[in-house]
């Protein structure tokens, strides 16, 4: 069954009533007259109703079409209001923006970063969700996810926001008691603190220039959260193994120390992922750039 359009025809029956002309009309909006006109006989035949008397010259509301016209007074007033505040969101940082991040960047850097912005953009307001879990965005009602190493839909955009480098490291005293391995496979007698939601399982793989050995991981403790496993470490738990964002700060106060500094166990990058949309709102491009600008300025995060 065909839907009937409750708009269509309002736009011609405003510029014809207003211009007293179908031909005047049509050029207002640039439109051929025959479309105006029919336009405008298929509002009449809809409500039933003759809304101009025509003539040759002349074209005059009929007292239905004054009182149509009248109960329209405010339609174009409201449409370029409307427009002015869908502008306004492309324009200007304004509204709410609801955003998804992983704890561990969040407790960090998110929330401290986005107190800042708010202070700069009286306009927005934030909320968000800290979880391990990748959100749908756009099922869920997202503006904005920070994720790291990812499979993208075709109906998001990715920025990435910055690089964040693997340590392999334990506490001093830990190592003094335990021994410090040599080389990876030396892991494999250690106490091992596994991060638990590695998509490549229960493996920890490192690289040596050319070469890359991949390390079968028994944990003595898997925990899905970064700074858990970090206050592990910093107690005498064991290796970890957790990326610069979460053990920076500790590796450079010598409260956590690498092992096996000549092998990389990579990084993960971190990326600003939004819908795919090119009118995308004003205070989602707003956060994603000052992410972005935040995230260059920090060694943990540094794409480098």
């Amino acid at each position: 069954m065909k839907t009937v359009d409750p708009l269509h025809g309002i736009a011609a029956f405003l510029a014809v009533a207003r211009l007293e002309s179908f031909t005047a009309a049509a050029e207002d909006l640039g439109l051929s007259r025959a479309t105006v006109s029919a336009q405008v006989a298929d509002l009449e035949r809809r409500l039933g109703l003759r809304l101009f008397h025509r003539s040759t010259r002349l074209v005059r509301l009929t007292p239905a079409g004054e009182a149509y016209r009248s109960e329209l007074s405010d339609i174009e007033t409201r449409v370029a209001t409307a427009e002015r505040a869908a502008r306004a969101q492309h324009a200007a940082p304004e509204g709410r923006l609801r955003l998804t991040a992983p704890p561990d960047f969040a407790h960090r850097f998110l929330v401290p970063w986005a107190t800042e912005f708010l202070a700069a953009n009286p306009g927005v307001q934030l909320e968000i969700d800290v979880s391990t879990e990748a959100r749908r965005l756009i099922e869920g009602g997202y503006d904005l996810a920070v994720r790291g190493l990812i499979e993208v839909a075709p109906d998001l955009i990715t920025r990435e926001i910055g690089r964040s480098r693997f340590y392999t490291c334990a506490a001093p005293g830990y190592l003094a008691r335990a021994g410090v391995p040599a080389l990876p496979m030396d892991l494999a007698g250690h106490d091992l603190l596994h991060f638990a939601p590695l998509r490549r399982g229960r493996i920890w793989t490192m690289t040596r220039g050319t070469e890359t050995v991949e390390v079968p991981v028994t944990p003595r403790l898997a925990l899905g959260d970064g700074t858990g496993l970090m206050r592990a470490a910093l107690m005498g738990g064991g290796i970890a193994q957790l990326p610069a964002f979460v053990v920076g700060d500790e590796i450079r106060a010598g409260r956590l120390v690498e092992v096996l500094p000549d092998w990389s166990a990579g990084v993960v990058p971190l990326h600003a992922v939004y819908p795919d949309n090119r009118l995308i709102a004003a205070r989602v491009r707003a956060f994603v750039a000052y992410l972005a600008r935040r995230a260059a300025a920090e060694p943990d995060l540094s794409r480098h």
